[in-house]
């Protein structure tokens, strides 16, 4: 596997990778990963290759790997002990994964993480939307089609890349989580750290910080509901690009007293705590390309609104552990009283939501990626591929 990103930059490609890494280890084959070097911690694991590289002055929490060093590094990648090579970003990792898989005459799978149409205006709000969504399905579209066969996490981002013209063949196949690293966490523990009243009613979000995750509408959201529950607290986990918007948005709407950031949360322990801290955890993200951050609160039994929108309409089922809400303040704010205020319904969710979250459960998820490797090895079509739910 190789990838522009990976531990300690926390996000949804890092969670995917350790988790699919992780479970192919655990069933007996061998993953070398390739990932930038960030300067900060020794993983301590000969199978994990940190690639010296330069720091990015217009993202300074991503790093680009050099291509000398990489080259270099590549050539010294024994052939016999390659199978085939799973690209997970398409920057850098792309092109080097292309003609490290070319080199060693092996197949090449890419996954696609990141839906690049609604996202890059975030970014270069300078240039038309327009241009920026041509520019990106363009680029989508010719990174796609150099490889054997691209992997995504969702059916909605399956016909997105259908109907931007890639031809190569595509499998959907969502990333799951490690069930036993959701389990516990100490809701009353984290109040108690961070003084908030163990009855106060809050709400929890757990993600980067960046203006494609839609968390001014939450803070708006927020600002509805202190109308009807004036002590109404929501608490915001992560860091990234809008981490000073975002606060500066909430102080603009007089919200001081009702929105709490925490920052980055070790996923050992503090972040299942946040989790469990949460009456509701809430989510709008316009962008996911699945959203496992929805699938980890409900695992630890916290009900979710949240809208559905591109992936994660294959992760959620009206009931199944959430309320499906329209991307309208005054409706999504409906559905998040109708939870704090209703406690035999929140009981049930909660009930239904770590029932629901074993369905996805890494080692099913992760056996339909195994399927798919041998099929590209052996040229024998396996079971249990192209399935966008566990319905």
């Amino acid at each position: 596997m190789i990838s522009d990103v990976y531990f300690p930059r926390i996000n949804g490609v890092s969670t995917s990778i350790e988790t699919n890494r992780h479970q192919l280890q655990s069933q007996g084959h061998r993953v070398t990963l390739v990932v930038p070097d960030y300067g900060q911690r020794n993983d301590g694991d000969l199978d994990i290759i940190r690639i010296p590289s330069r720091y990015l002055v217009a993202d300074p929490e991503d790093r680009m790997m050099k291509w000398g060093a990489l080259q270099r590094i590549a050539r010294k990648i024994n052939p016999h002990h390659i199978d085939l090579v799973h690209i997970q970003t398409p920057f850098i990792a792309h092109y080097a994964g292309l003609k490290l898989a070319k080199r060693l005459g092996v197949p090449t799978i890419e996954t696609y993480h990141t839906f690049f149409e609604e996202y890059l205006y975030h970014y270069i709000p300078w240039l038309p939307k327009a241009l920026l969504r041509l520019t990106a399905r363009s680029f989508t579209r010719h990174q796609c089609n150099t490889v054997d066969t691209v992997i995504v996490p969702s059916t909605p981002i399956a016909d997105a890349l259908s109907q931007y013209g890639v031809k190569t063949r595509i499998e959907i196949i969502p990333t799951g989580i490690e069930l036993g690293h959701f389990s516990g966490g100490n809701g009353d523990s984290f109040r108690h750290l961070h003084g908030i009243p163990r009855h106060r009613p809050t709400l929890v979000h757990v993600g980067r910080l960046a203006f494609e995750k839609n968390l001014n509408f939450l803070i708006e959201v927020t600002a509805h509901i202190k109308k009807q529950i004036p002590d109404i607290l929501l608490i915001i986990a992560g860091e990234g690009p809008a981490g000073r918007h975002l606060p500066a948005y909430a102080r603009q709407l007089g919200l001081e007293y009702n929105i709490h950031f925490v920052g980055y949360l070790s996923r050992e322990k503090a972040l299942l705590d946040c989790y469990m801290a949460g009456d509701v955890f809430v989510f709008s993200s316009q962008t996911e390309t699945q959203g496992l951050v929805l699938i980890e609160a409900m695992a630890l039994g916290v009900p979710v609104v949240s809208t559905a929108i591109l992936g994660t309409k294959d992760v959620l089922r009206e009931g199944c552990g959430a309320l499906i809400a329209q991307e309208d303040v005054a409706h999504f704010s409906s559905r998040v009283i109708e939870v704090l205020e209703n406690q035999a319904l929140r009981i049930d969710l909660s009930k239904k939501a770590r029932l629901y979250a074993k369905g996805w459960s890494a080692d099913v998820l992760c056996q339909r990626l195994i399927n798919l490797y041998d099929e590209l090895l052996t040229g024998m079509p396996k079971t249990g591929l192209h399935t966008s739910n566990l319905d």
